[in-house]
């Protein structure tokens, strides 16, 4: 199943199957035609940053994240269910965490069961 029962979108890592979207670490290639957002991760920065949301900014994966999803709310891509991750393994930590730490990430996806 790829939207479970709170309406959250899949994210799973491998490469991206026809209607779904890609979340693309750096300068990979993207696939063409769908909807891609990408992140960069800083030096030294694998995941998650200590401290309280009000005073630490969201790291780079939540922030792609909300692009893809806003876009899709909008209307500015094609519907998607499940995002597909394109990234080293640092970029795939740093997506699980984000998805499992960032509030608003969390609220819109969830991780594929393995």
């Amino acid at each position: 199943m790829s939207h479970d029962a709170n309406g959250r979108v899949m994210v799973r890592f491998g490469l991206p199957e026809a209607g779904e979207a890609a979340l693309v670490e750096g300068d990979a290639p993207a696939p063409p035609g769908q909807p891609t957002a990408r992140f960069r991760l800083k030096p030294g920065l694998a995941g998650h940053v200590p401290g309280c949301a009000c005073c630490v900014p969201r790291g780079p994966v939540a922030e792609a994240l909300s692009r893809l999803f806003l876009a899709r709310a909008r209307g500015e891509v094609a519907w998607f269910r499940t995002v597909a991750v394109l990234a080293t393994p640092a970029g795939g930590a740093a997506v699980r965490a984000a998805v499992a730490e960032d509030q608003v990430s969390a609220g819109r996806f969830r991780l594929a069961d393995r």
